[in-house]
């Protein structure tokens, strides 16, 4: 495949869904696995929903999944300027070409016009579309006279310019417009059902359909790779490109992110009532304060996060599901993007990122948690945190979740579990812990191996049961029956702490 040119063009209107990071991501991947160009556009053209740092937001999430741009506003501008707003004086000639040749008209309909025409309809059990069957009924060029026109423009009328979809005296009653979409394979619109669209607006600024034909256009996209939501706009782009005299671009048309429970688009209200996020990375909204939960504050990995997105919608057609990005770039078709919305599973979220934590390197896994331990008064050997957390990832989703899996590693308890304490300190378990302190002062190779020998050699003598020695050992070392292998944690922790924890549970149980 020749020279391919892939775009992702969010509006910077708030922050980004996880469902358009996976559009980024499917575009990425698709430049990647073909040796082509994956550009950023900021399509800002609708500056009354404009958010000032939600362009920074775009960036900074693309940045931290690690899926960069070969172009972007200040980066490799080869076709440049890469915002919207920076190009809106290239949008007027081509609205003009479209009038000039017929394809186009200058519409002055007022809202309140508009208004009166939808609820004149409603009335009759009829639905008002501006199109073929009306428009030379109407406020434009075509129900007025040329001289009328121009006076109205001169005067400073509000006006736009509309698309005529459908034209009777060169199209046929049931004539179509088809489009072969790599993911939904055929599709056709019956061209005398589609409305007029507005393409442009007399305060100089294009809507985004004739925007983004042009862009797309111009910068030489090759394949526009967008969300289904965008398919109701296909007749309209691929009637413009023929217009115009363009080659269309391929069409991809991915499937929705569900809710993962009951029906409809995945929501930041679905994550706010079911608490995971939405969002790449936390947000803040200006306006409001609102602060939005991100992945990244959350605690993922990144690499488990895109992971997870490109199983969303997309499968290998094989039972792997870890892959690198470099995997994925190589394994990934539009072929085998699914047409039906793929549920969101948060639990499977989760199980990602656990995957990925137990191959991560322990000495990576103890820079992320020693800033933890700093913050809670802890200092230790990189070593020592490295060891620790040997021995207990493998209970862990986040690196959050190490405190909790490990802090008697670091300091001893102050209390014990009730529940635990209840069934496993009996009457004579004191003086048991009391035999169990002298076996372990006579050892002088505290070693995880030479101590877990000596002491189940000395229960085996007595003749009693280890359950009655190691649950209560572990409730004087740990606090709680929980942990890794116990000869490990009183190796960790050295002799002399082993022996102090366990005269203090001694006295306090």
């Amino acid at each position: 495949m020749n020279n391919v040119r892939v775009r992702f063009a969010p509006s910077p209107t708030g922050p980004l869904h996880i469902g358009g990071v996976r559009t980024a991501l499917y575009n990425y991947l698709f430049a990647k696995k073909h040796g082509g160009t994956f550009v950023l556009r900021i399509e800002d053209t609708d500056q009354t929903r404009y958010v000032a740092n939600a362009e920074q937001y775009i960036v900074e999430a693309m940045e931290w999944c690690g899926i960069p741009f070969d172009e972007a506003p200040g980066k490799n501008e080869k076709f440049g300027p890469y915002r919207q707003s920076e190009r809106k004086h290239l949008y007027k000639q081509y609205a003009d070409a479209l009038i000039a040749s017929g394809d186009a008209y200058i519409a002055f309909d007022t809202a309140d016009q508009l208004d009166f025409h939808r609820k004149d309809h409603e009335e009759k059990g009829k639905t008002f579309i501006y199109n073929w069957h009306n428009r030379a009924k109407l406020t434009n060029s075509i129900s007025l006279s040329a001289e009328e026109v121009e006076k109205r423009i001169a005067n400073g009328d509000a006006y736009v310019v509309r698309f005529k979809m459908y034209q009777p005296e060169i199209h046929s009653e049931d004539a179509t417009i088809d489009a072969e979409d790599s993911i939904r394979k055929n599709v056709s619109f019956k061209r005398a059902l589609l409305d007029d669209k507005v393409l442009f607006k007399s305060d100089g600024m294009p809507t985004y359909h004739l925007a983004n034909i042009v862009d797309d256009h111009l910068m030489e996209i090759s394949h526009v790779i967008r969300g289904e939501e965008w398919l109701p706009s296909l007749p309209l782009h691929i009637a413009l490109y023929e217009a115009l005299g363009w080659n269309a671009p391929q069409f991809a048309h991915l499937p929705l992110l569900l809710k993962p429970v009951g029906k409809g688009k995945l929501s930041k209200r679905d994550g706010d009532k079911l608490g995971f996020p939405v969002f790449p990375l936390a947000y803040t909204n200006e306006n409001t304060g609102e602060v939005s939960r991100g992945y990244r504050e959350d605690g993922y990995f990144n690499d488990a996060f895109v992971n997870m997105l490109a199983l969303l919608g997309w499968n290998p057609g094989t039972e792997q599901e870890l892959f690198s990005l470099e995997e994925l770039a190589n394994s990934f078709s539009l072929d085998r993007v699914s047409k039906a919305g793929a549920k969101f599973n948060p639990d499977k979220t989760k199980w990602f990122n656990q995957q990925y934590l137990q191959q991560k390197e322990n000495s990576i896994l103890a820079t992320l948690y020693a800033p933890i331990l700093k913050g809670k008064g802890i200092e230790s050997t990189p070593d020592y945190i490295e060891t620790v957390v040997g021995l207990i990832k493998e209970r862990a989703t986040f690196v959050t979740d190490f405190w909790n899996l490990s802090d008697f590693f670091f300091t001893a308890p102050m209390e014990y579990d009730a529940k635990a304490s209840k069934k496993q300190w009996k009457a004579d378990t004191g003086s048991l812990m009391t035999e169990v302190i002298e076996v372990l002062n006579a050892i002088g190779d505290f070693s995880s191996e030479n101590v877990e020998t000596i002491l189940k050699e000395w229960i085996t003598s007595k003749e009693i049961g280890f359950g009655k020695v190691m649950q209560p050992l572990r409730l004087s070392l740990v606090g709680a029956l929980k942990g890794p292998h116990l000869f490990d944690i009183a190796a960790m922790i050295g002799k002399e702490a082993s022996i102090q924890r366990i005269e203090n549970a001694v006295d306090k149980l």
